[in-house]
């Protein structure tokens, strides 16, 4: 039986697998400004804002949410606190 697995192009890779930028003071390159967080990452965050808020039923999505935005705007801001140093 042969395996559904997506093939790769060379120099490509999974989108959970980081991706190498070369340091410099110029505008932020599309990998930079792309940075989406992963799965466990998120779930992870949101289970805390979950337990934090009185683990009441029914705000999921919107844990799930917030819990990206915030990884975003972490992300956003070290990457801003490394270029200046």
């Amino acid at each position: 039986m042969k395996q559904n697995t997506p093939s790769l192009i060379q120099d490509q890779r999974p989108a959970s697998e980081p991706q190498a930028t070369p340091a410099s003071n110029s505008t932020p390159s599309r990998a930079e400004t792309n940075f989406v967080p992963s799965p466990d990452e998120v779930s992870r965050r949101a289970y805390f804002s979950y337990v934090n808020q009185g683990s009441l039923p029914g705000h999921e999505v919107q844990h799930w949410l917030e819990a990206e935005k915030q990884l975003v705007e972490e992300r956003k801001q070290t990457q801003v606190h490394s270029r200046r140093h």
